[in-house]
C-alpha cells in the first residue's frame, strides 16, 4: 500500500507536523512541550477538547516563515514516503502573519519555495488551499477572503472553511466565499462532520462549494447522497480521522463505502495525520482490510481526486501519466 501513488486533498498543514519537527523547532526555541507527547514520542491528549490543547501547543513554536517552510519540508518528506505525489494543504493567514496581507506575502513565499524544494527533492507536488476559521466569525473571514483572492496563484489555488462546525451557519461566511470565487479559486467547506447532513446541504446552497471537507453525516440523508452522487460533488474523506475521533465508532461502521456505492466521487485523505495516528498507508491499508478495496478501486478513487484537484489542466495531465491514470 505503500508504494501505490496517491492524490490527497484534505490535510491541515500544521495538523501534519511530524512531532519528531515540533520537538526539535522547541528545543531550538527552549520551548518546553513536554507534557505533550506521550513516551514513544507521539501527540499525547486525552479527548477532543484537550486535542485541541495539545495542537494549539504544538503549533505554538512555528512563529516565523522560516518556521513554516522547514514545516512544509517535514510535511511533504513524510507524505512523499507514503506515496503521495500530489497533496493540498489548507493554510490560514490567522496563523501566518495575524490575517495580515504584507506579512502573509512574506509566509506565502517561504512556504511556496519550500514546496518547490520537495517537488525537487521528493517527488511531491503540493497546493495551498487558504481558509477561515469558523468559528472566528463572519467579519474575520473577509480579510482571509481578500488575502486569499490577492494572493491566487499557481500555488494558492483554492479557498475554503474550517473549524468548528456547530458556530454560526454556511450562509454567515457567503460574502467570503463570493470574494474568492470572483477571484477565480477554487471552494471547498468542511461539513457534515460534526454538523450533521443539514451542514452539507446549507454549505452547497449558500456557499457554492466545488467541494465537501469531509461530508460523511449525509450519510443521514439519502436524498442527500444521491444529490452528492448526481451533481458530482466530490467528498474529501478522512476515514481514520473520522473514527478516531469518534464521528463513527470503528472501521466498519464509517460509511466510506456505502458512500461510494451509491455513487459519490470519494476520496481518500488524513487530516491531521500524526495527531490521529495515521498516514495515506494506513488509510489505504484499513480500507482494504475493512472494505475489501482493492487495485481497482483504489485508482477510482484516486481518479476522484484527480479530477477533483483545484490545480491547472497541465499539472493534472502530469499527475494522470505518473498514476497511469486517463485525464481528463
Amino acid at each position: 500500500m505503500k508504494d501505490l501513488k496517491k492524490i490527497e486533498l484534505h490535510l491541515h498543514l500544521e495538523g501534519a507536523a511530524p512531532p519528531a519537527f515540533i520537538r526539535g523547532l522547541a528545543a531550538e526555541k527552549k520551548v518546553d512541550l513536554s507534557g505533550i507527547f506521550t513516551p514513544d514520542g507521539g501527540y499525547a491528549y486525552r479527548d477532543f477538547n484537550h486535542f485541541l490543547e495539545v495542537y494549539e501547543a504544538a503549533t505554538s513554536v512555528l512563529q516565523n516563515p522560516e518556521d513554516f517552510a522547514r514545516l512544509v519540508l517535514a510535511v511533504l518528506e513524510e507524505s512523499a514516503a507514503n506515496g503521495v505525489i500530489y497533496s493540498e494543504t489548507f493554510l490560514s493567514p490567522d496563523f501566518c502573519g495575524g490575517g495580515d496581507l504584507s506579512a502573509w506575502r512574506d509566509y506565502l513565499a517561504a512556504m511556496e519555495e519550500a514546496a518547490t524544494e520537495a517537488e525537487r527533492d521528493f517527488g511531491i507536488t503540493l497546493r495551498g488551499i487558504i481558509t477561515c476559521i469558523r468559528h472566528c466569525g463572519p467579519e474575520k473571514s473577509r480579510p482571509i477572503a481578500e488575502c486569499a483572492a490577492e494572493t491566487k496563484g499557481d500555488f494558492i489555488t483554492g479557498f475554503g472553511i474550517a473549524g468548528d462546525e456547530m458556530m454560526g451557519k454556511p450562509k454567515d461566511f457567503a460574502w467570503a466565499f463570493d470574494c474568492a470565487r470572483e477571484a477565480g479559486l477554487a471552494l471547498t467547506a468542511h461539513a457534515g462532520e460534526w454538523g450533521g447532513a443539514a451542514s452539507v446541504r446549507d454549505a452547497i446552497a449558500d456557499l457554492k462549494v466545488d467541494r465537501i471537507g469531509h461530508g460523511v453525516q449525509a450519510i443521514e440523508d439519502l436524498a442527500l447522497v444521491d444529490d452528492l452522487a448526481e451533481r458530482g460533488i466530490p467528498l474529501e474523506v478522512c476515514p481514520g480521522s473520522n473514527v478516531f475521533l469518534g464521528v463513527f465508532p470503528k472501521w466498519d461502521k464509517h460509511p466510506i463505502e456505502r458512500l461510494r456505492e451509491r455513487g459519490v466521487k470519494v476520496t481518500v485523505s488524513t487530516d491531521d495525520p500524526p495527531f490521529f495516528r495515521t498516514t495515506m498507508t494506513r488509510e489505504y491499508e484499513m480500507l482494504n482490510k475493512t472494505f475489501g478495496w482493492e487495485d481497482e478501486i483504489f485508482a477510482e478513487v484516486t481518479k476522484n481526486a484527480l479530477d477533483a484537484a483545484f490545480c491547472d489542466d497541465a499539472t493534472k495531465t502530469r499527475l494522470a501519466k505518473a498514476l497511469d491514470l486517463e485525464f481528463p
